[in-house]
């Protein structure tokens, strides 16, 4: 029987692990531990329902015997003695399109250029930011005006339906590596958490009459329960607010 440690965090790595451990008679694995992190409290209250020990840090990792790692919406970077601790694979569910949107605030940069694509990922878990192979991936098309939360919860979904699709062959190893440098993208974007706060300020001098660039930037930069997008005139910050429409 094969041992399996899950990472993952927010709603959707909630709702993988509990997937994972409905799964484990049926398709003959166990899950060994599962770590999170404080945007983790489902994750946690889950292991916790079900008696799945917690690890409190990566380094627990090196003293675990286990087969195959699954990381969902986990917040560390591993170091490669951690990966190397699943003895066969370590996967991670990437809420973005590869090549295209490595790192951070995918959804906010797809909407800014525009894309009418997008998409999730399943890769190999590797040293570097989302650069390891991919396995599974699943390709949709962005609404009209779509707003950053809209396509945010769209990839969550669409995430959740491609693990479940494929941990089957994830578990049997019935998969193709695919490294990311075969593969002809439009663009090969890598970003940072921290770039979405310079994108929120919108530059109205710079923007000059381009009320549509304004527009692209607020649906793009606007997530409910974060600071929204803003502009200075003068002295004074004014933010953008959608209005309740009837």
């Amino acid at each position: 029987m094969k041992k399996v440690v899950f990472l993952g965090a927010k709603e959707i790595g909630r709702q993988c692990l509990e997937i994972l451990f409905q799964k484990q008679e049926g398709l003959g694995f166990e899950i060994l531990a599962v770590g999170t992190s404080p945007r983790g409290v489902g994750v946690r209250e889950f292991a916790r329902a079900k008696g799945i020990p917690i690890i409190q840090d990566l380094d627990a990792l090196l003293s675990l015997e286990f087969d195959i790692l699954f990381s969902v919406q986990y917040h560390a970077i591993l170091t490669q003695e951690q990966i190397e601790c699943a003895k066969e694979i370590a996967f991670n569910l990437h809420l973005a399109p590869l090549p295209e949107y490595r790192g951070c605030n995918q959804f906010s940069f797809a909407i800014l250029n525009g894309d009418k694509e997008f998409g999730v990922t399943i890769h190999r878990l590797e040293e570097g930011i989302d650069s390891g192979d991919i396995i599974f991936q699943k390709r949709f098309v962005i609404p009209k005006d779509c707003f950053v939360d809209e396509l945010v919860e769209l990839a969550n979904t669409e995430g959740f339906k491609l693990f479940c699709e494929n941990l089957e062959k994830m578990l049997k190893g019935e998969y193709q590596l695919i490294p990311q440098d075969s593969i002809k993208a439009l663009r090969k974007e890598f970003h940072l958490r921290n770039e979405i706060e310079a994108l929120k300020c919108v530059d109205l001098q710079a923007c000059g009459e381009g009320a549509f660039l304004i527009e692209k930037i607020i649906r793009a930069t606007a997530m409910p329960g974060f600071e929204p997008p803003y502009c200075y005139i003068g002295k004074r910050k004014f933010y953008f607010i959608q209005a309740e429409q009837d």
